[in-house]
């Protein structure tokens, strides 16, 4: 069945916004998408009929038990694990130093740790504190030229010392896709753990942690049409050991380990139903148009149709931004694989000032470096504000980009 987007903008009360006078169009996915209304239901749902803590005794303790236990056995088809290979947290930056600190415990004979120019400060900031603890923290080379990660220098810092090598499965900042599958095989061949941030491409891809052999991989739900929470895959054998910093009152197992105090259960419960929203769109618009598969076939086929609707979309918009004079786009080169998201400068227009004039035509973009400091660092940008960063979702349309491209072109004149 053909893409139909009138039928998912249905579905998003926040498209309804206007700002003065015209209709919000909202190209700010990459900081967070809008949220459908059957996650907002979901959310209700749970602080109506099941909102209790953990464990209890009686009905709304055992409702709570059984959304979460739902809710991670949704996000497990989500990425392609097993449900008590799920955690939850506050959010990826914080899970994130969880992992960092609780890895940090284990320092033997290997004391490197790989990073990379291109990621964003969630999974920088935390391994650089590792430093603190006699961790030597090596650091893979960003190409400003192709904004690409130089995998041969990746490669190369890659020893028999390297204890973790963590990278991200995107870039938020220009959307480069990165080959993480062959960057976990030679950390793995290295004798490293491996850590993915796949926040930026959650949004924008199936993901398979089984088939990319990764050993951590986190993202964040309001990335992909959920709440502001963080998701947390560790595979098996290898979270069981994880030695997490935990109340003595903690259960010591998997996934519970890494989950302090109380979680935030209708945000949970808002997380479970956005992989039901994905798995709509695979049972409406996917390849096979199979609405009885099972749910991850469902969310693969959602996923792979969101983006074969974006990508054209997101080439249109690079394409009549790289014709206007004045204007600079940044990004992989055509043909390598990316992320529908768009990012530019307008010469002699700061970043902020290029965001502010859209912002009072509706149209939402982010401008900065988006946390993405040392790529925009490598770019030389920041002197300039960074980057406009324009990201499409779903619910966007080509009469949006007409529109945006439009005040583009007034401002770049």
């Amino acid at each position: 069945m053909q893409f139909d987007v009138e039928y998912i903008r249905r579905q998003f009360p926040a498209l309804g916004v206007k700002v003065n006078g015209y209709s919000a169009a909202y190209f700010d996915g990459p900081g967070g998408t809008q949220v459908p209304q059957r996650v907002i239901d979901a959310m209700v749902d749970y602080l109506v009929y099941s909102n209790a803590n953990a464990g209890g005794a009686f009905l709304t303790s055992y409702n709570s038990d059984s959304v979460i236990k739902k809710a991670r056995a949704a996000l497990a088809d989500f990425l392609g694990a097993e449900p008590d290979e799920i955690a939850f947290g506050q959010n990826t930056t914080t899970m994130m130093y969880q992992l960092a600190l609780a890895l940090g415990r284990k320092q033997g004979s290997r004391n490197e740790i790989l990073i990379t120019e291109i990621d964003h400060e969630a999974n920088r900031g935390p391994w650089l504190a590792l430093e603190e603890r006699g961790f030597l923290i090596r650091e893979a080379r960003f190409d400003p030229e192709t904004c690409t990660l130089d995998m041969a220098d990746f490669a190369s810092k890659l020893n028999e010392n390297t204890f973790v090598a963590t990278f991200n499965y995107a870039s938020n900042g220009v959307g480069t896709v990165s080959d993480v599958k062959e960057m976990v095989r030679l950390a793995h061949d290295a004798g490293a753990i491996t850590v993915i941030d796949a926040v930026h491409y959650a949004l924008h891809g199936p993901i398979d942690v089984k088939d990319l052999d990764t050993d951590y991989l986190l993202c964040s739900a309001y990335k992909f049409f959920g709440p502001h929470i963080g998701v947390f895959y560790g595979r098996r054998n290898q979270f069981e050991k994880l030695p997490a910093y935990r109340l003595r009152v903690q259960k010591d197992e998997i996934p519970y380990k890494i989950e302090t105090g109380t979680l935030n259960h209708e945000g949970i419960a808002g997380a479970g139903e956005a992989v039901e929203f994905i798995a709509d769109l695979g049972s409406r618009f996917g390849a096979s148009g199979n609405s009885s598969a099972d749910r991850r076939s469902l969310v693969v086929a959602g996923m792979e149709a969101m983006e074969h609707y974006e990508q054209p979309l997101a080439q249109k918009m690079i394409d009549e931004l790289t014709s206007i004079e004045r204007v600079k786009v940044y990004g992989p080169p055509k043909g390598h694989p990316r992320t529908s998201t768009v990012s530019f400068t307008i010469d002699g227009v700061s970043a902020d000032k290029v965001a502010a004039l859209l912002g009072e035509k509706g149209l939402f973009v982010w401008d900065g470096h988006f946390y993405a400091v040392r790529l925009v660092e490598r770019l030389g940008l920041e002197s300039i504000g960074g980057l406009v960063r324009v990201g499409l979702s779903p619910y966007n349309t080509e009469e949006e980009i007409e529109r945006l491209l439009s005040e583009i072109k007034k401002i770049a004149t």
